[in-house]
């Protein structure tokens, strides 16, 4: 407990081991129904965990589940465009209510409420952590079986925030190869295990490049170390994307609903396990 404790844990951002978690939670929307939250996070940025969300969401969909994205990076937003969804979110007199993709996933994003996609967002960690909030407890989510949430890159404001005040059920961590984003990765599983919360799965990102003519696979940015933080911290899952430009050209065209992802398959299947389905 801090020494400037006010013993109001409402309005404290702090780590602290006095505090039961559960006492932050904040209340979804009166008419939404949310079964399973999954946290999508990365250490640092630029190692592809939006198309990791993106990707996610679609093969839940797919399966036939009705899955959701709140995309919590509000300063870097790319869900829509990776969608193709331009339509902007609106609200009735009961809440705000989010966008559809061209399969049915559900969505909200700061981009959905801006004029313009390419306006920045100038806003201040809390006010940008508020904005966060109100996307889980002023949206109609309705009958979501899985809704996944992509956060911004690091360690900061909105993470804990969203580890704080939203249900998650686990968090998938999304790397690159670099010996280097190895370390950063570990932050973000440490964060994870202080607010007790589950690494279910890791997804590293421009794994390998599979020649198209001879089929051998080429290690661009360097050999795999995602095992071994996999073994260290006990991640059930391991899973590799490799570099593939027609995936980049799906989410340029908003087609990403449209790129098939078997290498994300095992942990899927992982994922329905988890939530008992």
């Amino acid at each position: 407990m801090s020494e400037n404790c006010t013993h109001n844990c409402e309005t404290c951002h702090e780590a602290c081991a006095d505090r039961d978690p559960k006492s932050m939670l904040k209340k979804p929307h009166e008419l939404s129904d949310i079964k399973n939250v999954i946290a999508v996070v990365s250490g640092k940025g630029g190692v592809g965990k939006s198309l990791v969300t993106s990707l996610l969401a679609s093969s839940m969909q797919k399966k036939g589940y009705h899955t959701a994205i709140l995309d919590a990076d509000i300063t870097g937003p790319s869900i829509p465009r990776a969608f193709g969804v331009s339509e902007k979110a609106y609200a009735n007199e009961y809440g705000l209510l989010p966008a559809k993709s061209k399969l049915g996933i559900d969505m909200m994003s700061i981009n959905l409420l801006l004029d313009s996609d390419t306006d920045p967002v100038l806003w201040r960690g809390p006010v940008i952590a508020g904005a966060v909030s109100q996307f889980w407890t002023d949206v109609i989510w309705n009958d979501v079986d899985f809704m996944f949430v992509d956060m911004p890159p690091g360690t900061g404001d909105v993470p804990l925030t969203v580890f704080q005040s939203i249900p998650v059920k686990g968090i998938i961590v999304v790397t690159s190869p670099q010996e280097l984003v190895s370390m950063i990765v570990e932050k973000a599983v440490r964060m994870a295990e202080m607010m007790n919360v589950p690494v279910l799965g890791i997804v590293e990102n421009m794994s390998y490049f599979q020649c198209p003519d001879c089929g051998s696979r080429h290690s661009i940015f360097g050999e795999s170390h995602i095992e071994k933080i996999a073994e260290k911290h006990g991640i059930p899952s391991v899973s590799r994307l490799p570099i593939d430009p027609s995936i980049a050209a799906a989410c340029d065209r908003g087609e990403i609903e449209k790129t098939d992802a078997p290498w994300l398959a095992q942990l899927c299947a992982g994922l329905e396990k988890q939530c008992g389905f």
